[in-house]
């Protein structure tokens, strides 16, 4: 309170004092300040709540608070909210908890005051077991605090830990995320960005100079792209903040409140029954031909509408949210369209943190095969393809979820094992008449089990073209699996979208127990 003014007498005078000062911990350090972020491209913390949650429906908490230290000037220094804007609301009627950087006070830098904000809404959003949304735009740890604004960080990332599996936990950048900073977002479940103004790195440009000599820009470095292609520390990039923060808004339309709760139901005009008729051209029989299997989901989901998580990393796997007659399911499928849907260590890793996710927030997790084997060469095995592709496996073999797979054309070796097979607990698992179960195609087995009758028949090529049709007759025909009990049913792939509907809904009730245990130990 400015100490030269007079006190009010009255009650009503002490309201009116009430509202002044809201008001100015609302509008922020200074217009100019305002017009800056507004010049960046970036909104206010305020401005990003109101698009996040719904109209009216926000309550911030600790908006009259301010840090207590001394020295380097900070004394002559104490604004409202001490830089960032905690509080809950509701997007599309739930709960969901919210703290937002402003950057215009201290470059949105966190102080002791500021983490203790911070800590106390992760602890009410873990309470009252409801998502928490950090809307990110800080420049780090609030030097002239020294470690006293550095511990605030051991906080944070003991509540994301500790949240984890618990509460969906969903981290927006909206602007620079620097050194131990960025470990919070790592510890998410999503992370959002917005290209040019959002950035995440443990050292900056300057510091990589110094070290290694390269010179590059921090957006070359740690911007929404980068991550969002090469490194997949992002799940999803956009151009703008609107539309970010909407994107937000639909994934939590899509996520339970928490681990002890399921998805919220969407009634969908989406007949059940709808058949798929467009699916037996969208296939090829063919298993060298590529095809998009995101017109196949399209076919397959409520109005063709899915959310890809990792749109553009590791792009030979998809993994999306959607809904089934109204339900919300995890799809996890190759993509036939890039490297021709192998299995390798970036598709591995995401495809397992997708299905722990589904798994954590009681999520059913469907998945469509049509998978070659794992991706061979040196780099893949010196980079631990071993390790890599066991957490996938680890993955679904953990989940206690619904699962369903399919399988619509090649299913080969490991990594059809490892894609949610029967024997690895599927509850159920379809196959399409154009499905190729075995130990690896036929041409490549052909060419180990009969290699002595090849190598000395009088035309080698044609020996070995009837062998591969013999082993095909033998050992791979599409009702192989079935005869042995290896899927439950060959189905015509028109009816796929009834057959995942009615099996989902029967085991809506399914209940499955893990061993008793601290933790496992999943391969790293």
């Amino acid at each position: 309170m400015d100490e030269t003014q007079d006190e009010p007498k009255d009650s009503r005078g002490r309201v009116a004092e009430l509202h002044a000062i809201r008001a100015r911990a609302v509008a922020g350090p200074s217009e100019r300040a305002t017009e800056a972020q507004h010049a960046k491209g970036k909104l206010t913390a305020h401005e990003r709540i109101e698009l996040l949650l719904d109209p009216g429906s926000f309550h911030e908490v600790e908006q009259l608070r301010r840090h207590r230290a001394t020295g380097f000037g900070l004394e002559a220094k104490k604004p409202y909210t001490d830089g960032v804007v905690t509080g809950w609301g509701t997007v599309e009627g739930r709960t969901v908890f919210v703290y937002a950087h402003d950057f215009r006070i201290f470059g949105g830098a966190l102080g002791e005051a500021h983490a203790s904000k911070i800590h106390k809404i992760m602890d009410k959003a873990i309470a009252a077991g409801a998502p928490l949304v950090s809307l990110n735009d800080g420049a780090g740890a609030r030097i002239q605090e020294g470690v006293s604004a550095l511990a605030g960080y051991g906080g944070i990332f003991q509540r994301n830990t500790r949240a984890s599996g618990v509460i969906p936990q969903i981290s927006v950048m909206l602007g620079p995320c620097a050194g131990g900073a960025a470990y919070s977002p790592a510890l998410t479940d999503f992370v959002f960005m917005v290209r040019e103004t959002s950035q995440m790195f443990i050292t900056g440009p300057d510091v990589v100079k110094a070290v290694t000599g390269e010179e590059i820009t921090q957006n070359g470095l740690g911007g929404a792209d980068v991550h969002a292609e090469t490194s997949g520390v992002c799940h999803f990039a956009y151009d703008d903040e609107e539309t970010c923060i909407a994107e937000v808004r639909y994934l939590l339309s899509m996520l339970p409140q928490n681990n002890r709760e399921n998805p919220p139901v969407s009634p969908s005009d989406d007949p059940a029954d709808r058949r798929g008729d467009h699916l037996l051209d969208l296939v090829p029989a063919d298993g060298n031909r590529p095809y998009d299997m995101r017109k196949v989901i399209e076919e397959l989901v409520d109005d063709g509408d899915f959310l890809e998580i990792h749109e553009r990393w590791a792009t030979n796997i998809i993994c999306a949210l959607a809904r089934l007659d109204g339900q919300v399911v995890g799809l996890v499928a190759n993509q036939p369209q890039s490297l021709a849907g192998v299995l390798d260590i970036e598709a591995s890793e995401k495809a397992a943190r997708f299905v722990q996710m589904c798994d954590a927030f009681n999520i059913p997790i469907v998945t469509l095969l049509d998978v070659p084997g794992f991706l061979p060469g040196v780099d893949q095995e010196h980079g631990g393809i071993i390790r890599h592709g066991a957490k996938l496996l680890y993955a679904y073999c953990n989940a206690t979820v619904p699962r369903v797979s399919v399988i619509l054309r090649k299913a080969y070796g490991g990594a059809y094992i490892v894609m949610d097979s029967q024997t690895i607990g599927a509850d159920l698992t379809y196959a399409w008449p154009t499905n190729e179960i075995a130990v690896m195609g036929a041409e490549g087995a052909a060419n180990v089990i009969f290699r002595r009758q090849i190598a000395a028949a009088d035309d080698p090529e044609a020996t070995r073209t009837r062998m591969v049709k013999e082993y095909k007759a033998e050992l791979m025909h599409p009702y192989y699996a079935a005869e042995r009990g290896l899927v439950d049913d060959v189905i015509d792939p028109r009816e796929t979208r009834q057959v995942l509907i009615d099996s989902l809904a029967m085991l809506r009730t399914k209940h499955a127990d893990l061993p008793s245990r601290k933790h496992g130990n999943p391969p790293q």
